[in-house]
Formats: C-alpha cells, structure tokens, sequence
C-alpha cells in the first residue's frame, strides 16, 4: 500500500485554483498539469507499507495532538528555479502550527521505522510538473535550463500574485494512493481530529 498524510483542501478553494488553472494551462502544454480534485496538502509521505502495518500506523497517527490550522492559499513559484523549472507550485500561508504538526507525524511514523524527512517541511500544492517525474523542491541531477513554462511565466509575471482563499483545517487524513493511467486515485483510510483551541 502507497500512503500518506495530508490535510484536505475546501471545496471553495478548491474552485478557486481550478478556474486559475483553467486559464493558465494552455500555456504550458508540455507540462502535466495535476487535476484540481487530487490537490491536498501533504505531511507527511509515508510511501509503500504492506497492508498488515496499517494498523500501527493508525494507531500512531491517532495519538498525534495539535489545534486547528488557518491556512491562506496565496503566491506560486517554480523549483527548483524559474530557469530550470521542474514543478510550478501555489504557495500557502499558516504560521508554525502547519510544520509543527508535519513535524510531530514525521516523528511519530520514525518510531514504526518509516525514514524521517531530511528537509525542512515546506508546504505547497504542486500545480504541474515539467520534465523529469519528481516534484522535490531542490536540485536533481539532470536539472537544467529548460522552457517548459517560459509562456506561463511570462504571463505571471504581469499579474499579481492571486489569493485563493484562506481556511481553517479541522482534520487531516490517512490517505492511500494508487498509481493509475491517467494520475494517481486517492482513498482516505482515516480520519484525525485536530482541537479547535487555537492557543
């Protein structure tokens, strides 16, 4: 089983970037571009596990704490540069709270033996990618100049930075991910609770 932890993006939102996209696609073709249903703000990737670890990894999940989120969806940017860009990505806003809570799912799944992130947590929704398949924000070999989003960039670059929205993140998921034609279908396994005392 493919898994990971993230936290759901409202539907509002959820429009809001697609009607952007809407109007941005065409110019970048070559890109692959990520369906607006499959966005979600990832934690933590916990990758292949067999199924009878499901279990500990719920349980694990379940003893994580942590207050509602307010999370501002605003801002884009190219890694891992604008001239050798591989992802075009939408930037978010949220204080701590956002990397304290990455940072307490990436301790707790170290304990069941799943590898611990090596970078700082930096939260963003990947739109599109370009060459190359990984969506890792910085330098992979075979980075190199390239014009994927030279229109699309251009085009930005006349705009102001659009504000998609802001919300408040009550929940994030146990997700599990198969790889499909056509992108990959996410399940939600679980559900978890955050506080709603923001203190």
């Amino acid at each position: 089983m493919r898994l990971f932890v993230a936290v759901d993006i409202d539907d509002a939102i959820r429009r809001a970037i697609s009607t952007f996209l809407d109007s941005v696609r065409g110019l970048a073709p070559d890109a692959r571009w990520v369906r607006p249903e499959s966005l979600h703000i990832t934690l933590k990737f916990i990758g292949e596990q067999q199924e009878e670890r499901l279990g500990a990894v719920k349980e694990r999940l379940s003893s994580i704490t942590g207050s509602s989120l307010r999370i501002a969806f605003r801002g884009f940017g190219f890694f891992p540069s604008a001239k050798s860009a591989r992802v075009f990505w939408l930037g978010m806003e949220s204080g701590t709270e956002l990397g304290r809570l990455a940072g307490e799912i990436d301790r707790a799944m170290e304990s069941l033996g799943i590898e611990k992130e090596k970078r700082e947590y930096s939260p963003h929704l990947t739109l599109a990618r370009g060459e190359g398949r990984s969506g890792a924000p910085g330098w992979r070999k075979g980075d190199k100049a390239n014009k994927v989003f030279l229109r699309l960039q251009e085009k930005l670059a006349g705009m102001s930075p659009p504000d998609f929205g802001t919300m408040t993140a009550g929940e994030f998921f146990l997700f599990q991910s198969k790889l499909q034609r056509g992108g990959a279908q996410y399940t939600k396994l679980a559900r978890y609770e955050l506080s709603d005392n923001a203190s």
